[in-house]
């Protein structure tokens, strides 16, 4: 595509953002790339008709008269990607405690160690957040709320949820529970891995009646019973973090035994067990930019990690390890380096969007360009797992959403000439 063609592209779209277009929520997307992440695959030169906020049809050749219609010019088209497990919207300054709502410490010490499961990190979530349409613009649609783990708490983190990046203030679909097991959680519980499977069988017990509610060795309240229940009844999503080969494989049996079902996040050396995980029909949320070992659960870690569950079978998504919530961006660097280390690029593009979908239970709302989908959508310069390649005009529910944040605006104050005052002034170049 010209330069000239580009540039026009980039008006359209700006056009589409800035004027009354932005505010409907019926559209036909014409002459895309539509990389769908359904089993209909990818589509060339295809159109994309949006009414009330779902895509109603995905085709050649579509006609909607009186609908705004946007020439994509050949650029592609994907779904709202998925931004990982993160904290966005519970956490704005990491280091500054009365912004951070992602974690529960209710207990000093492992002798008073409080198991809450029934806490839910989605009811702390801000859609104000300054970290929203930082990720926004990257062509994010979606993330998983984490429920995390620290001193004074459990192994067990408690419920996160997914949540649009449209200014939803609640989740959607069912809650996750979040589990950390092997090395990192074993602060957490007495300072041994063995006791983590201890604990687990007690919880087990305490759900199934076999210890009393009332008993003084009880590590549950009437709630956290309920909430237990369900998740170690096959009800829900565990999203377990854990990363030794020898520690997934007893998690497998685990779960099998107790009718559990789990995914797993990190899974540094989840290669190692690879047969076993597809067998299971266990997703995978790998990060794949993690080559080298950061503990000694992770000895084998490898680049490959992804392209090897793959080819075994196992369904893989992504999420980073460190600052996910700030660098949520990351994600498709991610999945570009695990393609570029032997994953097939519609499995990548799969990973960023229908796998976390279904594993998450939302897959019959986002994650994929279908009739009945919510219209969450994207339109990239080029390959959108290039980090070369930027998002162009993301939409939600057929909305056009403002491409800047935060990041943009503080970009553009800098870039201008100064003035009389300094160009941190607002008005430094009038």
């Amino acid at each position: 595509m010209s330069a000239a063609s580009l540039k026009r592209l980039a008006v359209a779209v700006a056009l589409l953002a800035t004027t009354g277009i932005a505010s409907a929520q019926d559209l036909l997307i014409r002459n895309a790339t539509v990389h769908t992440a359904s089993a209909r695959g990818t589509l060339q030169a295809a159109d994309v008709l949006v009414r009330n906020g779902r895509i109603a049809a995905v085709g050649s050749g579509l006609a909607a008269p009186g609908t705004s219609v946007l020439d994509a010019q050949g650029k592609p088209l994907t779904p709202a990607l998925f931004g990982g497990v993160t904290d966005i919207g519970v956490e704005e300054v990491s280091g500054e405690s009365a912004t951070v709502d992602n974690t529960l410490a209710l207990g000093a010490n492992a002798a008073d160690m409080q198991v809450r499961p029934e806490f839910d990190v989605t009811l702390a979530y801000n859609p104000e957040s300054v970290l929203v349409p930082v990720a926004r613009v990257e062509g994010i649609g979606w993330t998983l709320l984490s429920a995390g783990t620290r001193a004074g708490g459990s192994f067990i983190g408690g419920q996160g949820g997914a949540v649009r990046l449209d200014g939803s203030l609640d989740a959607i679909g069912p809650r996750t529970l979040f589990m950390t097991l092997g090395g990192e959680a074993a602060s957490l519980s007495g300072s041994s891995r063995a006791a983590q499977w201890m604990l687990l069988d007690q919880l087990v017990d305490e759900v199934r009646g076999r210890i009393p509610a009332d008993s003084r060795f009880a590590l549950l309240t009437p709630a956290g019973r309920t909430t237990l229940a369900r998740y170690f009844g096959g009800g829900g999503r565990v999203l377990v973090r854990i990363q030794r080969a020898a520690d997934i494989t007893r998690l497998l049996r685990w779960s099998k035994q107790r009718g559990v079902s789990i995914a797993l996040l990190g899974a540094a050396e989840g290669w190692k067990v690879a047969p076993q995980l597809a067998a299971a029909g266990v997703p995978v949320f790998v990060d794949a930019l993690g080559n080298l070992p950061n503990d000694f659960d992770e000895i084998g870690a490898t680049l490959e990690n992804a392209a090897r569950l793959h080819a075994a079978g196992v369904r893989v998504s992504f999420s980073q390890a460190g600052d996910a919530s700030h660098n949520a961006r990351k994600i498709r660097q991610l999945a570009g380096n695990a393609v570029a280390n032997g994953l097939p690029w519609e499995a990548a593009l799969a990973g960023l969007t229908s796998v976390p979908a279904s594993s998450f239970g939302v897959g019959n709302e986002v994650g994929s360009i279908a009739v009945g989908q919510r219209a969450d959508l994207v339109l990239w310069s080029g390959d959108p797992l290039d980090v070369a390649s930027v998002a162009r005009q993301v939409w939600l529910d057929g909305r056009a959403i403002p491409m800047r944040s935060r990041q943009t605006e503080l970009r553009d104050r800098y870039l201008r000439p100064g003035g009389d005052l300094p160009r941190a002034y607002p008005d430094a170049a009038r």
